[in-house]
């Protein structure tokens, strides 16, 4: 579903589509494509859109993220994590052992969030 989520992709600028899909432990599953803007810092990468269409429908736990990029029009040759920005926004709903599923056309890796996000700062961080 990343691979295809990889279509909704609004990329003028970079040429580089990626795709998330985001799998709540409701199961439902959440997509998103990067949207990039001409301003560039308001651009947005696939897997917050995915996390924030679902939190936006009230999700709030989730079990895993598939992420998949390259440049736009052409199959994924090579794997692409997740930018730091996005790994913080992950740790802000998910535990450590959150999965995140790199895809790209003859392979997966996987890694939990806290290989991606080691020593991450989160919620429990300003717990009182």
């Amino acid at each position: 579903m990343a691979l295809q989520a990889r279509e909704t992709a609004y990329c003028p600028y970079s040429g580089f589509a990626v795709g998330a899909a985001l799998l709540a432990e409701s199961g439902r599953i959440y997509t998103g494509g990067n949207i990039e803007n001409a301003a560039y810092t308001p651009t947005n990468c696939a897997e917050r859109t995915a996390f924030f269409k679902a939190v936006s429908e009230g999700e709030r736990r989730f079990a895993a993220i598939a992420v998949a990029g390259g440049k736009a029009g052409e199959t994924p040759v090579e794997f692409c994590a997740p930018c730091g920005v996005c790994r913080q926004v992950m740790r802000e709903f998910c535990a450590d052992d959150f999965k995140i599923v790199l895809a790209k056309a003859d392979g997966v890796q996987i890694h939990t969030l806290a290989q991606l996000l080691p020593q991450s700062f989160s919620p429990a961080n300003l717990a009182k």
